[in-house]
């Protein structure tokens, strides 16, 4: 016997109870968010999708909800825990209550959020792309880049207005050891979804003239944990690994380190912790400088000594006019000594001279250019002002505006139509006649 056809609500109405019987608690669902969407009243609707392993075809779709009063607490949690942003492309573990709708049909209700699966999943895919980048032979290249003994002109990556720049600047220009670096900013957006492309937007700046600078800085300084995400991508990665120039990073937090901070030549945790690296690198070759110099005028004043006894022990087995001819010899090598100990010296004197004068004309250039850039604004500034309208009024000249735009024509008004004039005080209106 045909059974009775269902009506498309009782047929809804049994699945719903189905569905009721079967889940009636709780349950944990393990899934990706491709879509996050938060509406006027604070509620959270989301879409989950699993796909499959290897093709990334869809599996599995479901929308859910999380209510405004769950989601203000489940948000803040969820972000302090992973330092992410709860933000579509990432996997969670959720807890739902499975619902259906006779009307509205199939949906999740978050009720609870396991953050450590997603940290998990995170900590998985920095293992994937740093496994991917050694595969590739790329890992640690930067890292193998000797490190310039005088590395004073810096290319830094950061945001304009980051306090951590300031602090980076500040703490160069103030080292106690008066050394001079010449750091110039190459802007970059250092949180949310474009912090990839701009960063790699910078890079290709730096390393179209490369030649110009000695490292890269790359400081983010403060700001939540949860703008990290940004730093752990494959594509920046692979650019900074196999970056020409040493690339130190400041980003400023104490967790995990990012795959940017894994690839670099010298991870630092702040701006001002990546300044201090600079200057006390400087401070060590300075030190070992004059210790070479001090080891060279010690290694020829050793020479004449051992030169003095070996020709004294000669002198005791010769006779006296042999003798007197090494006195002589003894003498024009003392001289010849003195002499290379004094070259060494001027040689010393002459660089540092030369550094001082290289100090000097950069600061001559730069005010100069200053002085021509004022001179031009000022130029600029009187161009301007002999172009006011105010100047003309005060001249004597007037502007007659007909329904609001200035008359350059007579032909355009006729009699009976109103005019107003405008003089330096205040304005005249008038009629015309003919």
């Amino acid at each position: 016997m045909k059974q009775s056809p269902f009506s498309l609500y009782e047929l809804n109405s049994l699945v719903k109870q189905t569905l009721k019987e079967t889940l009636h608690t709780p349950c944990w669902v393990q899934a990706e968010l491709s879509e996050v969407r938060i509406n006027y009243a604070g509620h959270c609707y989301v879409e989950f999708i699993q796909k499959e392993e290897g093709s990334n075809a869809l599996l599995a779709k479901a929308r859910g909800n999380i209510w405004k009063n769950v989601f203000q607490l489940l948000k803040p949690y969820f972000e302090q825990e992973t330092g992410q942003p709860f933000v579509a492309g990432i996997k969670v573990l959720v807890e739902v209550v499975v619902d259906f709708h006779e009307l509205y049909g199939y949906s999740l209700t978050i009720v609870d959020i396991d953050p450590t699966y997603t940290l998990g999943d995170m900590a998985r895919q920095r293992r994937e792309i740093l496994r991917r980048l050694e595969e590739e032979g790329v890992l640690h290249l930067n890292k193998e880049l000797d490190f310039p003994l005088f590395a004073q002109r810096i290319a830094v990556i950061s945001s304009a207005t980051a306090a951590g720049y300031g602090d980076f600047c500040h703490q160069l220009r103030n080292n106690p050891y008066g050394f001079v670096f010449y750091p110039r900013l190459f802007p970059a957006v250092m949180q949310g979804d474009s912090v990839e492309i701009s960063v790699i937007d910078a890079l290709n700046t730096i390393y179209a003239q490369a030649d110009n600078w000695d490292a890269v800085v790359i400081i983010r300084g403060g700001g939540a944990t949860s703008d990290l995400s940004g730093f752990d991508t494959y594509d920046l990665a692979v650019n900074c690994a196999q970056f020409p120039l040493p690339i130190i990073t400041g980003i400023g937090h104490e967790r995990d380190d990012t795959v940017l901070d894994s690839v670099a030549h010298t991870k630092m945790k702040t701006p001002t912790a990546a300044a201090e690296f600079l200057i006390e690198h400087l401070r060590e070759v300075a030190e070992n400088l004059e210790n070479v110099a001090a080891a060279l005028v010690r290694s020829i004043s050793e020479r004449i000594r051992e030169e003095k006894e070996r020709l004294f022990r000669l002198t005791e087995r010769i006779p006296i006019q042999v003798s007197k001819r090494l006195d002589r010899e003894l003498f024009r090598q003392e001289r010849l000594a003195r002499r290379m100990l004094t070259s060494v010296k001027v040689r010393l004197e002459k660089e540092e001279h030369a550094l001082l004068q290289i100090d000097q004309r950069l600061d001559a250039v730069i005010r100069s250019g200053m002085e021509k850039e004022r001179h031009r604004l000022d130029l600029w500034e009187q161009q301007v002002k002999a172009a006011s309208p105010e100047l003309l009024f005060k001249r004597g000249y007037s502007i007659t505006l007909w329904n609001g735009k200035a008359v350059t024509d007579a032909a355009r008004v006729k009699p009976g139509d109103r005019l107003e004039t405008r003089v330096m005080y205040g304005k005249i209106t008038s009629t015309v006649t003919e």
